[in-house]
């Protein structure tokens, strides 16, 4: 089966940005000037089994009102190039940790999430930035007053770049209600648990393990309690949602590109 390039692709539901990681960090840089409001999901099979698995309108579109929608799994990769698609690996933890490594240098970045151990962290980690954090309350997926506060905090704030820490599909679904609000600026970035890593409060899987598509596997190792049902229940739901995906991109007509899959630009 040949494997199609172009600058997006819908695959398992949502509309994917193949960009590299360099060129994923040079947008981000490039939405962090704007004067207007955009923000960067990443998602992984966990993010595309809740997608595939709710009938929520607001999560939907949380999604597709992203600026970028970056590939945050090799095993969807994987699963793309099984169907004819090039869907390069950008993941939250490596994204952000390129950011703040790298392609930002004097910033103001706000922290949504975490606790003051992480903060604390973060800036002696990374005395040069301009931090600003937030700890909102737990339960903000069903806490509209909550989300509102946020919303409120990011748009006095003002900053270049803004990290979402408070997990999915929270951190999605806030910053779309940010986006429609109008009255913020910068980018954020959902990203998880990726500034525990950055700061060692958590341990990311070794590199190989990571190249193999077991990073999975380590996470469920270090916290079992907490992931062995997203793991190990939901996730592989993800090969039903591809077989399903496959069977009905099958029967749609394709693309007038040449292009191996419809839907794919």
């Amino acid at each position: 089966m040949t494997v199609v390039y172009g600058p997006q692709c819908e695959f398992l539901g949502i509309r994917f940005d193949r960009l590299d990681p360099p060129a994923a960090a040079a947008e981000v840089l490039s939405l962090s000037t704007r004067s207007d409001f955009s923000y960067v999901v990443t998602p992984n099979v966990d993010h595309i089994v809740q997608l595939s698995s709710k009938d929520d309108p607001v999560l939907t579109m949380s999604y597709r009102d992203a600026a970028l929608r970056l590939c945050d799994s090799r095993i969807s990769s994987r699963l793309a190039y099984l169907s004819g698609i090039d869907l390069p690996v950008v993941t939250g933890s490596d994204l952000t940790a390129d950011l703040l490594g790298q392609w930002l240098t004097r910033e103001k970045l706000v922290v949504v999430g975490g606790d003051a151990k992480l903060h604390h962290a973060l800036r002696l980690r990374y005395p040069l930035f301009h931090w600003q954090f937030y700890q909102p309350p737990m339960g903000v997926r069903h806490d509209a007053k909550a989300r509102m506060e946020i919303a409120q905090f990011v748009e006095d704030a003002a900053a270049d770049v803004v990290f979402f820490a408070i997990g999915a599909p929270q951190s999605e679904i806030v910053c779309a209600e940010i986006l429609a609000r109008g009255q913020a600026r910068g980018v954020a970035l959902c990203i998880g648990a990726s500034l525990e890593f950055l700061t060692g409060a958590k341990t990311r899987a070794p590199r190989w393990m990571q190249r193999a598509g077991l990073e999975w596997l380590f996470r469920l190792g270090t916290e079992p309690r907490r992931l062995w049902r997203r793991y190990l229940v939901e996730g592989p739901k993800i090969f039903g949602i591809w077989r399903r995906w496959r069977k009905l991109n099958a029967a749609l007509p394709r693309a007038s590109s040449g292009s191996s899959v419809s839907g794919c630009e």
